[in-house]
């Protein structure tokens, strides 16, 4: 039952944040230019990121676990939103990658990236503090503790590499949530999935896009449920993944190694807006 309204929760929140930001008189100024050259609307990004932040809080355990929901996905869906805006400026593009951002800085010039992933950091540190540890000593926790902020932010990365299709992001954060979505915790995990599913339609359609906002809170707060229900050795193992991942992805293509793939092409592909249409 628990499962099941979460998952409702989150689907039925992130439809209603949805239609709220598209009937703003200023929706317009989300508006973007995608792939294919065509409109699209940043307003899948706090969408999700409301839809699946009251989904997940609703199914924790804990007021622990709930604040630490509320702490990862509102935190990365509100720099990833302010990057969103601002980072298209061409004072904000002209930073790209890390080193790029903290380049910026030695300048003297604080960019909406590096804001992004200050916050995003920030937040997965906090979280994990407040998810904590199954192990006694204080240095055992605060290693824990380490680890999971390392896998919050980490997938919450992840899914923001991947946002670069229609669709890809929600998809990557189903494969990466379903095994999350049962046994302990699964009701975290439902709140976020549903969420995501209900806007899977419209970013398939290329109705909206998620933007950092939306990818970065989806991954935050899939980071969170794994973070609640590992130990030490599943922390470092998840961190170790995310860490190999990132690492490639500043080496190849995500996008041309699906291209490159027939199963990877055919699953990214499943339900898109044909480029023609």
């Amino acid at each position: 039952m628990a499962f099941l309204r979460s998952l409702g929760i989150g689907a039925s929140v992130a439809r209603t944040t949805l239609a709220w930001v598209r009937r703003d008189p200023n929706a317009g100024e989300l508006n973007r230019t995608n792939f294919h050259g065509r409109t699209v609307s940043l307003a899948g990004g706090p969408a999700l990121a409301v839809g699946a932040t009251f989904g997940a809080a609703s199914g924790a355990r804990t007021r622990r676990l709930a604040a630490a929901a509320v702490t990862a996905g509102a935190v990365s869906g509100a720099v990833g939103f302010y990057d969103d805006l601002v980072g298209n400026r061409p004072e904000q593009k002209a930073a790209k990658g890390f080193a790029g951002h903290l380049g910026a800085l030695r300048e003297g010039r604080v960019t909406s990236g590096l804001v992004k992933i200050a916050g995003v950091g920030a937040a997965g540190l906090a979280a994990s503090a407040l998810v904590g540890s199954r192990r006694s000593g204080r240095f055992g926790r605060g290693v824990d503790v380490l680890l999971g902020a390392g896998v919050i932010a980490g997938t919450a990365n992840l899914l923001n590499l991947l946002d670069l299709r229609p669709g890809r992001a929600i998809k990557g954060g189903a494969i990466i949530g379903a095994p999350l979505a049962v046994g302990r915790n699964a009701s975290m995990a439902a709140g976020t999935l549903g969420a995501a599913a209900a806007l899977l339609p419209a970013d398939l359609n290329e109705e909206i896009m998620l933007g950092d906002s939306g990818a970065n809170a989806l991954g935050a707060l899939l980071g969170v449920a794994l973070t609640a229900r590992t130990s030490t050795a599943g922390r470092a193992a998840a961190l170790t993944a995310l860490a190999a991942l990132t690492a490639a992805s500043e080496k190849v293509s995500f996008t041309k190694v699906i291209q490159d793939t027939p199963w990877l092409r055919s699953l990214d592909e499943l339900g898109r807006r044909p480029p023609q249409a």
